[in-house]
């Protein structure tokens, strides 16, 4: 094989960006052979700007056709574990949009299949191609920055008008999303946070649910983690500040890491600050520490596109994934737990009871009183991530 043959399920804000991506050369040794939806406006929509490629109602047509060689799952969230697992046992190699899935359970079962399939199965965590995150993680997994003490992220950033919520039918509900910010625009960051940082062994969240928007999910969110070795974390996200932040601080033994404003700024300690404790008889005082910018080189290709092309090189040359998909769990098991957290007003233990969980959004779907109002949409992606 010299070349993949992609198709696409779901042709949305991210399907669209990922077909035309493709189709436009961005994907090295990608090519664009069908898409699927099960709208018939989208279809005819896709048809209208890619007149040779092939279209499909259903996955299942689709995942029939032996010319496809892997799919892009570009679904809503709930779709991504089922249709993998269809993928896969079709002998598709499968590439799916964050997150994983809604809840862990279903994510599992996914990765059961994935982890027995010589497929590869990739996840679209395109901010592990982010230069910066990619140099902070160098400097953790060195050393460099010493034991992790304490981690704080405000992503704050990623404002959404009343508008994009109204773009879907499915957005901003339990039934149909199954979550707001923690799983609609925070999966890259609680990947990020992990990836980095390891899993914390408990959460606790607390979660306003429509409080500037007219959803029934979150979009304000403030939490507290704790790690195995004493650490703690802050996260702290939002789709109502404008201007909003983002900006990543990791301190540790050896000093301070911070990320903002794509640049990246190491404190750091001459000495270990317990070295310094333990030494130090002047009373007041505190290590010496020399600011330092790092530079970095950014990736030159966007990110979505980096991982298309890693997923590609993967399938072809045994690439190492960037993303595997089985890691989506990882993510997803944060964002349950500050749910879960928010929910029983308390404490939430890693691994967290996925019953509990499952059951708890059960009723959330079940019980809900709260009217869409839809005004459907293809929105442009273009600069977001």
């Amino acid at each position: 094989m010299e070349q993949v043959r992609i198709g696409i399920i779901g042709f949305g804000n991210m399907g669209t960006n990922h077909a035309r991506s493709i189709a436009r050369g961005k994907v090295k040794n990608g090519i664009l052979y069908g898409v699927c939806d099960i709208n018939e406006e989208k279809l005819e929509k896709c048809e209208k700007s890619y007149p040779d490629i092939k279209l499909y109602k259903t996955h299942e047509d689709m995942l029939n056709d032996e010319n496809i060689d892997a799919v892009i799952v570009a679904t809503p969230h709930y779709d991504h574990p089922s249709i993998a697992i269809d993928a896969l046992n079709a002998n598709k190699h499968v590439l799916i949009e964050k997150p994983a899935g809604v809840f862990t359970k279903a994510v599992r079962e996914m990765n059961e299949v994935g982890n027995k399939t010589d497929k590869v199965f990739a996840i679209m965590y395109n901010q592990r191609t982010n230069s910066y995150y990619k140099k902070v993680k160098d400097l953790v997994d060195s050393g460099e920055l010493g034991e992790i003490r304490r981690v704080n992220w405000i992503i704050t950033n990623w404002y959404r008008p009343q508008s994009y919520y109204n773009s879907g039918g499915w957005r901003a509900t339990w039934a149909g999303e199954g979550g707001g910010v923690l799983l609609n625009q925070d999966p890259h960051q609680l990947d990020i946070w992990q990836w980095i940082c390891g899993m914390p062994t408990r959460v606790r969240a607390f979660c306003h649910y429509g409080k500037m928007h007219d959803i029934e999910v979150e979009d304000d969110v403030t939490a507290y983690v704790e790690y195995p070795n004493g650490a703690t974390g802050v996260f702290v996200t939002s789709t109502s500040d404008s201007p909003g932040t983002n900006r990543l601080e990791i301190s540790g033994d050896r000093g301070k890491i911070v990320v903002e404003d794509n640049k990246i700024v190491f404190h750091r300690l001459r000495v270990s600050e317990r070295e310094f404790n333990d030494t130090f008889t002047g009373g007041f005082g505190s290590p010496e520490c020399w600011k330092c910018e790092i530079e970095v080189k950014p990736n030159p290709l966007q990110e979505h596109e980096a991982i298309m092309t890693n997923f590609v090189e993967a399938i072809l040359n045994d690439k190492e994934l960037i993303a595997p998909a089985v890691e989506g769990i990882r993510g997803l098991t944060i964002s349950n737990a500050m749910h879960l957290s928010s929910w029983t007003d308390n404490w939430v233990d890693l691994p967290l009871d996925e019953e509990l969980y499952y059951n708890m959004l059960q009723d959330k779907i079940k019980n809900s009183k709260f009217n869409k109002v839809t005004n459907e949409v293809t929105l442009d992606v273009d600069g977001t991530f």
